[in-house]
């Protein structure tokens, strides 16, 4: 009985859950800074809730929320976010090889995140293979509820706190970038990684610069993943 306890599915949904609550320290203040903007763009708590429920995606739901606001037409508001979210074609191939086959990826892969593909890339291969399922299961439910929860909070209560703290209306506007700026940081430890970053924040500055803003961030990111997988192919071939 003991050893079927110790092989429990919930037992690892458990055990993802613990080890994805220090990514809770990003997720609530941006979550609480979308519902915010989201209700002074106009929508209501519960159209903020669904964005934050069914497009879950940080950056893209506050371009979201900007275009629809703007006017903008839907066809573009899509293919924008699409855009924005196109690196998931990079996370699921480089995850899948650590995971085990399951009819119920196509549900899952909803909670994969920028901050949980960089959590499960680290761990999952500390993990042996019946507990990755459910670790997996477990770290991106819980940042999934926390993100809707947040965004239901900043959504009602989000004017009353700012209107009390003044302060905090200033810094949640930064939470977005603070929380990227934690991801990115330790990555300029590696020399490739730092290269690539380099090449993507240039080329972003650059069509900003140019008057390309509304797709400096798809371009630059698509030319940092260039480099990124360039410089490897090189120094692959120049080995003995």
């Amino acid at each position: 009985m003991s050893q079927l306890a110790s092989h429990s599915p919930t037992r690892y949904a458990f055990k993802g859950v613990r080890e994805a609550i220090p990514l809770l320290g990003g997720y609530i203040p941006v979550s609480l800074s979308f519902g915010l903007v989201a209700t002074q763009a106009g929508f209501s708590m519960w159209e903020a809730a669904a964005i934050s429920a069914l497009i879950y995606a940080g950056a893209s739901q506050f371009l979201f929320v900007g275009m629809v606001a703007a006017g903008s037409p839907l066809w573009l508001v899509v293919a924008m976010t699409l855009l924005i979210n196109v690196r998931h074609v990079v996370y699921g191939p480089n995850l899948a090889a650590l995971l085990p086959r399951s009819r119920h990826w196509p549900w899952l892969m909803h909670g994969l995140t920028d901050q949980v593909f960089a959590l499960a890339l680290t761990r999952l291969p500390q993990l042996a293979a019946p507990e990755r399922f459910g670790w997996f299961v477990g770290a991106s439910l819980l940042a999934w509820g926390v993100w809707i929860v947040g965004t239901m909070v900043g959504a009602t209560a989000g004017e009353t706190l700012t209107a009390r703290w003044p302060l905090l209306g200033e810094v949640m506007p930064f939470a977005l970038p603070a929380l990227f700026l934690t991801m990115v940081a330790p990555r300029f430890t590696d020399k490739r990684w730092a290269l690539a970053l380099s090449c993507t924040i240039s080329a972003a500055l650059m069509f900003t610069l140019y008057g390309w803003s509304n797709v400096a961030i798809p371009l630059a990111a698509a030319c940092g993943a260039i480099c990124f997988y360039m410089v490897k192919f090189q120094s692959g071939r120049n080995q003995p």
